[in-house]
Order: structure tokens, then sequence, then C-alpha cells
């Protein structure tokens, strides 16, 4: 029998009488990165809270190195050696690297002050056994996504972990970062470090890990070598089906120009930009992270007014001066990170659909909330929202149907112009699939869309015409048909202007 380090066996667990898990088990072997896939809701995030004691079975055992052991809280698990880096990280802005990897685990000296030269010293050491070079003195507040995630891992080594859990860890990373990381992973997993990994993106998978264990609606499904199935079996396997096309682009004749950009500029940040976007359209924006793809949306939504150029709404110059008045425009801006820009977390399904259009359900004042409710009900109930009630905290809901929540929000305001940053981040195939077939109906009914997006596949799948941005600027125009991964590769990659 293949040793584990650790194993889960029929676990079950339910919240208000609803049962996310259905007697799943789960193994995981020394110095191995094991996979764990399903979609949005399949039950990954409460198994793992289930494994670092977050959450307590309702039914089933826990094995680590075939012991029995129980975890009462996330101390429990520390103790033991496994710790988890999650898609939204907690490192302390103001904190410097070092003071983050120790946090509230500080060195002390004579029992009392803490020992600072001791504390750089460990630091550096368990940087130098991952082999990376960080600042130690660095505020975490100027790292980048990719050093932060590293400073995570270190401090999961300063407590000896043996098994180490990453959810979503590439979600915000260039291919570059991705590519150091994944070394990282390798190096952990030849030292010996059990890796569970999440992630929505296959092709990841397959060069990363070694088996994967597949979750749908709670219920555990397969597990197998990453070496031994396909593409097409996953998603089999993940949503019930055979998902035979991921981006369902319908042709729609396009309509006439409802957007029209001329030699834009915000310094700093980007010059000189011009395109026109048609009603039933969808215009991808392509571009490496930092091109400048999100301040063009930002300006364009009043965020970020431009300091130049001309802006033009079915023919009408206007100078978009805010948010709100962005709106009253006919635009709608769902923002790359829902957490931060999209949503506000602590705050019910129905204020997040709601807050666009909270002067409609206002009377002297006063919010009507039975009718701001069964709006909002409605909203959720079109969008395929999975949730216990429209009373439900936005932050306890998976990402997927957060996307929704937050697209939602912003079709209730019936615009005309929708602008799309990163739309499917940290989302699963199966919603990605909905959300793609939802671009496509949106633009068959004449709405106009740019989507700004990083997967090239989504990109050229979705898009009927393609610019691409490098440095600030557009670099590239392609037709639907001439558009490769090549070309815009080179594109964002290279100081030129090619295409149309």
């Amino acid at each position: 029998m293949t040793k584990t380090i650790l194993r889960l066996q029929d676990i079950s667990k339910s919240f208000s009488g609803v049962e996310v898990l259905h007697d799943v088990n789960f193994d995981l072997r020394p110095g191995e990165v094991h996979a764990l896939l399903g979609e949005n809701g399949a039950g990954k995030s409460t198994l793992v809270k289930v494994i670092t004691g977050y959450h307590q079975p309702d039914h089933g055992e826990i094995y680590l190195d075939d012991e029995l052991v129980e975890f009462g809280d996330t101390r429990d698990s520390r103790q033991v050696g496994i710790a988890a880096i999650y898609q939204e990280l907690s490192l302390f802005p103001d904190l410097d690297v070092a003071e983050n990897i120790f946090v509230g685990r500080h060195p002390l000296k004579h029992g009392m002050r803490v020992d600072w030269r001791k504390l750089y010293d460990e630091a550096k050491q368990l940087l130098d056994a991952l082999g990376v070079q960080i600042d130690l003195k660095q505020k975490a507040r100027h790292l980048s996504i990719a050093q932060q995630q590293i400073v995570e891992i270190a401090r999961a080594f300063s407590i000896n972990a043996r098994i180490l859990i990453m959810d979503e860890p590439t979600s915000s990373l260039t291919l570059n970062e991705v590519a150091e990381l994944f070394n990282l992973v390798r190096n952990l997993r030849e030292s010996g470090t059990a890796i569970i990994f999440i992630s929505h993106r296959l092709e990841e998978l397959f060069e990363i890990a070694d088996r994967v264990t597949v979750l749908r609606d709670g219920y555990y499904i397969d597990t197998c070598n990453m070496k031994e199935t396909t593409r097409d079996d996953l998603l089999r396997k993940m949503v019930g089906r055979t998902i035979s096309e991921q981006y369902p682009k319908v042709e729609v004749e396009r309509g006439d120009v409802m957007l029209q950009v001329e030699d834009i500029t915000k310094d700093g940040l980007f010059r000189n930009v011009s395109f026109e976007l048609h009603q039933g359209e969808i215009l991808g924006l392509a571009g490496l992270v930092g091109a400048g793809r999100t301040n063009v949306a930002e300006s364009l939504f009043g965020i970020k007014p431009v300091d130049s150029g001309r802006v033009l709404i079915a023919g009408q110059e206007v100078r978009i001066t805010s948010p709100q008045h962005a709106i009253e425009l006919g635009l709608a801006y769902v923002p790359e990170d829902r957490q931060q820009h999209g949503l506000i977390p602590a705050m019910q399904l129905t204020p997040n659909i709601s807050l666009p259009k909270l002067d409609d359900f206002a009377r002297y004042s006063w919010i009507l909330n039975a009718k701001e409710r069964k709006f909002a009900h409605t909203a959720a109930v079109q969008m395929e929202v999975r949730a216990r009630s429209i009373s439900q905290c936005a932050r306890e809901l998976s990402g997927g149907n957060q996307q929704k929540i937050v697209l939602a929000k912003w079709l209730s305001t019936n615009p005309r112009i929708l602008i799309l940053d990163e739309p499917t981040r940290g989302i699963d195939v199966g919603t990605k699939a909905a959300v793609h077939a939802l671009m496509s109906h949106l633009a068959a009914q004449g709405m106009a869309i740019l989507m700004i997006s990083s997967e090239l596949p989504e990109i050229l799948g979705m898009s009927d015409r393609i610019i691409v941005m490098r440095e600030g600027f557009i670099t590239a125009h392609f037709r639907r048909a001439e558009a490769t991964q090549e070309n815009i590769i080179a594109a964002a990659t290279q100081n030129v202007r090619i295409g149309n």
C-alpha cells in the first residue's frame, strides 16, 4: 500500500441543514502535488477548511501518518504542520517581510523584548532555503503578488509545514511569475513537502500536478493520475457532461458605433488610445499585466478621468467625470478585483445587487426593503446564483457566484456599454462557460462589450475584434479571423505596431 501523509475518510459537513460535503474521500502522499478540482460550490473550500481545522466534520475521520486525529481549530492543524495560502492573501501591509513571516511568533530576547537580529537571520535562512531573494525590510504593501505569495510560503515553513495548501495561487500572476512559482513548487515537492493545489486553470494542473481529485456538488467523483487523464475527461467529471464548446460565440451583425475613443491620454498610465466599439460587438483588449488596460477601463468609467482626447457615446461627445456620470450615460464596469471593487463582502446579497439603483427603492430617504429584496431576488435568479437566500453575506459565496452577483448588479442598470475586466478570473470552467454564453446573449441583443482578459483562449474565443496594449500604447488591432496567440503575444511584448 502506498504511504499517505494525510487521509480523509467519508467526510460530511452541513450548514443550516444543507449538506455541502457528502462522504468525501481524499488522500495525500509525501512529496506530491495533488490537485483539488471542481466547479465553484463543489465543496473544495469546505474540504480545505476541514483539513485546516476551521470547520469540524459532522461525520468521517481524518488520519495523519495513519493516526486518527481531530482538529478543534486552526491552531491544532498548524501544530502538526498543515498550512494554507489562500487566494486572498493575508499579509500585514505596513509590516516588513521578516515581520510578516514571524507575525505573532517573534523570537524574544530574555523572554521580553523582540530579538530583531534573530528574527532577520531566521527569515533570511527561510528565504535562502526556498531559493528566493527578497528585501527583508521591504514593507509588504510594496511587494508584487508573486512576492507576497513567497512570503506566505516562508511563513508556512517557519512553522515547519509538512503539508501546504495553495488555493488559486496563480490567479493574479504574470506568465513569468507563474513559471517562478512552479519552480518553487517543484523544489518543495522534491524536498518531501506534500502540496494540495487548487486551480481552475486546467493547463496548469497538467504541468505541475501528480494526481487530481474531482469534486462535484459536494460529492467525491474520482482520483486519477494527471498523466492518465485528459482535459475533456476532467471537464466531464467536473460538470457531469462534456463541454464541447467552452466559448459559445454567436455571430452577430454589428450595428452602429456605440463608443468612440480618440487619442485619450492619462498621464503616466496610457497615451493616445483610440478605438471604436459597435453595437452587438465584443471587442477584446489584450496585453500583459501592467500594459494599461485596466487604467483605460477605469478612465472610461470616470474613476480616473482622462487628461486629453475625445470620448463619444452614440455619436455624442461626452466628458465622463465620475462613475455616477458613466452610469447615467449607459456604461457599466465589472472590475477585475471583485473582492475589493466589485462587492461589499460583509453585506448581504440584496444591497450588493441594488446599490447602483438605490434611488429606485427609496421614498423620503427611506429604503423600501420589500421592493429592494424582490428586485435583488429576481436579478439573482436570472443569473442562476447559488445561495441559501438573498440575505446571505456576499463573502460566504463561492468565487463564481460572487462574480454572478457583480454581473447581476451592473446588468440591472440596463447598460448600453458593458466593460468586463477579467470576467472569468478565479472561477471554474462550468461558470466560465455560463459567463461566455451570457456575453454572447447580451451582444446578440445589441449591447456593446469591451472585454479585458489575460487568457488568450478567452480573447480568441469570444472577441469579434482584438486590440493589444503594451506599456500604455495600443500596438495592434486584429480581426477575429486573423488573430492568433503568436501575433497577440508578439504585439504584447514587442515595441511594434501591427494589424489594421
